[in-house]
């Protein structure tokens, strides 16, 4: 007769488990509730945001927040903007990792070790913001949509992480095979090695994307022309300098007499601005969790 052993929690084991369930409840609730605050606010009336009735739920629901930002050419202007280098700076930036990720993946490609350290140098010294500046400046990419993309082209952790990834799931018999049969270089890239690496490049792109989405910094010293600007730029101007358009509340006066329409705007323009990556990631979730693993199981 077969003994079948049942494996009972201690106490200890019990209250273990009590305790990081509940640390992760916090840690749930500091982050969700700031969260709710705000789409909750985008939703209120500015009076009920002004006083302080809004906490979890919206107090007199009303749109006109969201009304009064897409009223703003501005915003829409900077929302293309966003989106253009999200989009365009992304696929630059994936296609030039995997271009270099792959070759240095391979054992017979000569001196990829030296390139590495190159790399890796990259990764550890820095010629200051100065000269960062001056290279953008001689390549006449100031005050262009390039400066925004150019610049960060491509990000060496990126390239180790796709390397990592190669290395370990393109076996080298795989290429040997397709190469008897017949199989370039460029047709066992697109064919082969790209729909095998589906995991890595939904990472990749979700890092890019997020990283061109949320570009500030270069926005503020490369770019000049408010038509260049992306939405993070505007949302800037619009929390920190307390900057509104007359054109994004030429229709609501009323709303303008009450003290509220500024954080009303402001919370309805961080729901806008946040709303593209809430979107992007369900869809690159179930690829992005596989990715994000690479390298910490064997086998």
């Amino acid at each position: 007769m077969d003994k079948t052993t049942t494996i009972r929690e201690s106490q200890g084991d019990r209250l273990f488990m009590f305790g990081i369930y509940l640390f992760l409840t916090v840690v749930l609730l500091v982050v969700l509730i700031p969260l709710l605050y705000i789409l909750s606010s985008s939703f209120s009336s500015p009076q009920a945001v002004v006083s302080g009735k809004v906490w979890l739920f919206p107090v007199d629901f009303t749109l006109e927040g969201y009304k009064a930002v897409f009223r703003n050419p501005q915003i829409l202007i900077g929302y293309g903007n966003s989106i253009f280098y999200a989009v365009i700076g992304t696929l630059v930036n994936v296609t030039l990792t995997v271009m270099l990720a792959y070759p240095l993946s391979k054992k017979t490609l000569y001196g990829r070790h030296l390139v590495m350290v190159l790399l890796v140098i990259t990764m550890l010294f820095d010629g200051g913001l100065v000269p960062f500046y001056l290279v953008v400046k001689n390549l006449h990419l100031l005050d262009t949509r390039w400066a925004m993309i150019v610049p960060g082209a491509l990000a060496v952790f990126q390239v180790i992480v796709a390397r990592t990834f190669f290395q370990t799931t393109i076996p080298d018999e795989l290429a040997e095979a397709a190469e008897l049969d017949g199989c370039g270089d460029i047709r066992f890239m697109t064919r082969i090695v790209l729909p095998l690496s589906k995991p890595i490049l939904a990472v990749m792109t979700l890092m890019y994307a997020v990283g061109h989405w949320n570009a500030y910094f270069d926005a503020l010293i490369f770019l000049r022309s408010a038509e260049l600007f992306p939405l993070q730029i505007v949302l800037r101007n619009i929390l920190i300098l307390n900057t509104i358009d007359p054109s994004m509340v030429s229709d609501v006066d009323q709303l303008l007499a009450q003290q509220g329409l500024k954080d009303l705007l402001k919370y309805s323009l961080i729901v806008v601005a946040s709303a593209p990556v809430m979107i992007i990631y369900p869809f690159v979730q179930k690829h992005f969790v596989k990715g994000v693993m690479i390298g910490s199981l064997k086998g």
